[in-house]
Parts: C-alpha cells; structure tokens; sequence
C-alpha cells in the first residue's frame, strides 16, 4: 500500500472512531461544564435574574443539585432532576436516576436571590465533585 493511501485510511479510520465521541456541546453551549469528577469551573459569579446553564461534555452521567441547608434566605431550591429538597435528590437519583444528566445533556437554573449556592452531582460527591455559585 502507498504512503498516501495507508496515511488517507488511517486519517478516515481515525475520524470515524472519534466521531462517536463527541457530546455535541460546544464551550458556547453552556456556562459550567463537567468533567469525570469536577464542576468546570469550580467556582462561578452570576448575576441576580441570570440564568447559568450546566452541560455534560464527559462521557459520564452527572447531576446538579444544591446543598439545601447553607442556601440564601428566600432562594429556591435547584435539582437537575427538579426535586424539591436535597433528599428528595438524593433519592431519586439512586432510585430511577432522575436527575441524570447524560452526556450531552443541559440543564439551566435562574437565581433571583443573591448569595452563595453550593452545589454537588449525586453519584461523584464523594469523588470530590462539588462546587459553589456566586449570585451578586
């Protein structure tokens, strides 16, 4: 086989394989994106009636949800899966993985309370897989 020809298969070969790869999210797609075990960036400024968007780039399934008790005075409670209480999260994430963010996947919040927001995904919490929101 000639150079070229072996170089023009292995170069569709290589594209083909890694065309199934993609999550079809862009960075433009969302604010905060994830890793296997890290909220990219770790740590965000929005602004009160902004509404940040979570995507799933990685290969893995993900959530948002935020930890109830140090949440701001008057500030709804956020769940990818819509739950209303952390426990309620919880739950239903172990239970039907309601909340699961496949990759790909979005999910948007609106904060119209200023404060800190910490938040975590379900199944990598213990991996470290936490992180906070500002809304000023």
């Amino acid at each position: 086989m000639k150079r070229r020809t072996l170089l023009a298969t292995v170069g569709t070969l290589s594209t083909a394989t890694l065309a199934g790869c993609s999550s079809g999210l862009s960075e433009d797609d969302y604010d905060i994106g994830m890793t296997a075990n890290q909220f990219r960036p770790d740590s965000y400024t929005a602004s009160v009636g902004e509404t940040v968007v979570w995507g799933n780039p990685s290969s893995r399934g993900h959530s948002v949800s935020a930890y109830e008790e140090p949440l701001p005075d008057g500030a709804a409670y956020f769940a990818s899966g819509g739950a209303d209480s952390e426990a309620t999260a919880r739950e239903a994430f172990w239970d039907d993985s309601r909340g699961r963010l496949a990759s790909g996947d979005r999910y948007e919040h609106t904060f119209e309370v200023a404060g800190e927001y910490p938040y975590f995904c379900v199944p990598h919490e213990d991996g470290g897989m936490v992180a906070t929101l500002v809304v000023e």
